[in-house]
């Protein structure tokens, strides 16, 4: 049997196990990436070796960060303030939160952004007395750091590789707020959703008995501790390193990746002794980390054996030839969020941006604005929790594989119908 056949026969019963919960997340993706080496789709370096990415390690090093945060009293006192700013009140908290996480999302990266506010998010849910839950707060933020990832050209992967692929074709690459075009409506339409059927959905996430104020690894953000001056400010000024370094690419000349920055973050905290050792293994989020490391394996799976370009070309060729530029571009848009759901970003603009221009090339479309809307379309992918590393953190808060389903898929066909709307306004097709 083709390996591509045998990759989507594995993808389609991993969804099912992860719909039906028959087992952890974290062990279907570990099962999912296994059956891949068995089946001889993947080598086992490959299947594994998302492990070893350096956005593994931007999201370890970030979680350390965050729970030194929690460990020295910040995050409690930065908690505090936003409950105090929003007076109590949960949705003016997470419209809060929404527009916060839009600005780091913007200029450093949407992962970056997901990592420094979920653990902010989860101590002003600690300290609110239950007026504030996890479940009501963790997969909006999540969602709005993808989203705002798209705002700019280099909030996030996609668009950086469809800037290289303009650039080596003589096409006049997008600007640096082209994309705002898209993706501040969709912020905004994420704003009225939460505010209306969104919060119904998610409060329908929370099952019987469940402690929706704390959970491993941040249960912690409940309880007091001694706050040392000294510590806090090392650890602000860790978090404040990894801020800039983000935005810069590194420091004095040295180009450093964003998994380097935050691990030298994470390496500060623990030498300096503002978290200990022990505390770092029972703090940190090990489904978040097994899921994002198992998902890179699965997208390897899908680029690898052909599947992805195998589901990308059949649903161009569905199309026709004689499509107007704005189904085409609506079409491809498609495939970007579904197969964005089961890759990453990145594996899907590097396999689809390739596709579209020879495509928008031979049917006489203008380039750019078919390379746009692959790429505003893979920052509106929220329907898995293995969609994006933003979404994955978010599992810390206890969702079940169809809670994303049910409020990040039924928001992902609301975001792709206002995107779809806008491509004749945005791209002038």
């Amino acid at each position: 049997m083709d390996t591509a056949v045998i990759a989507l026969i594995i993808i389609g019963v991993a969804l099912v196990l992860y719909i039906t919960d028959i087992f952890p997340v974290a062990t279907t993706s570990i099962l999912a990436i296994l059956a891949m080496v068995v089946f001889d789709v993947i080598p086992f370096s490959s299947a594994f070796g998302g492990f070893a990415n350096d956005m593994v390690f931007l999201i370890i090093g970030m979680v350390i960060v965050g729970n030194t945060l929690f460990e020295t009293g910040v995050a409690q006192i930065l908690g505090k303030s936003i409950i105090k700013i929003s007076r109590g009140n949960e949705k003016m908290f997470v419209v809060i939160l929404i527009l916060v996480a839009t600005i780091p999302a913007a200029f450093l990266s949407n992962t970056a952004a997901a990592a420094m506010m979920i653990p902010v998010a989860a101590s002003a849910v600690a300290a609110s007395n239950g007026k504030f839950t996890k479940k009501n707060t963790f997969m909006v933020i999540g969602i709005a750091a993808v989203t705002s990832g798209g705002l700019t050209a280099v909030g996030s992967t996609p668009q950086l590789i469809a800037r290289d692929r303009l650039i080596e074709a003589g096409i006049e690459p997008f600007g640096f707020f082209e994309l705002a075009w898209a993706g501040a409506p969709v912020i905004i339409l994420l704003l009225v959703y939460y505010l209306t059927i969104g919060r119904v959905i998610l409060k329908k996430t929370a099952r019987p008995g469940e402690n929706l104020t704390a959970d491993i690894p941040l249960d912690y953000g409940i309880r007091e501790v001694e706050r040392n001056p000294l510590k806090m400010a090392i650890t602000l000024s860790v978090l404040v390193f990894c801020i800039v370094g983000f935005i810069s690419d590194g420091f004095w000349g040295l180009n450093l990746s964003l998994g380097t920055i935050s691990m030298i973050g994470a390496a500060v905290c623990i030498a300096t002794k503002c978290i200990g050792q022990k505390r770092v293994f029972e703090t940190m989020d090990w489904t978040t980390v097994v899921v994002i490391g198992a998902s890179l394996g699965l997208s390897a799976g899908l680029d690898q054996s052909g599947a992805g370009a195998m589901v990308a070309e059949g649903m161009v060729g569905l199309l026709g030839d004689n499509v107007s530029p704005w189904l085409l571009t609506a079409g491809l848009a498609l495939i970007a969020v579904i197969l964005g759901n089961f890759m990453s970003s990145t594996a899907t603009a590097a396999l689809l941006i390739p596709i579209s221009m020879s495509v928008a090339i031979e049917m006489g479309i203008d380039v750019k604005a078919v390379i746009m809307a692959v790429v505003i379309a893979c920052n509106i992918s929220y329907a898995t929790p293995v969609s994006t590393p933003p979404m994955t953190m978010t599992l810390s808060a206890g969702y079940k594989f169809i809670d994303y389903i049910k409020f990040g898929g039924l928001f992902n066909l609301l975001a792709y119908a206002l995107v779809v709307l806008l491509f004749p306004l945005i791209l002038n097709i």
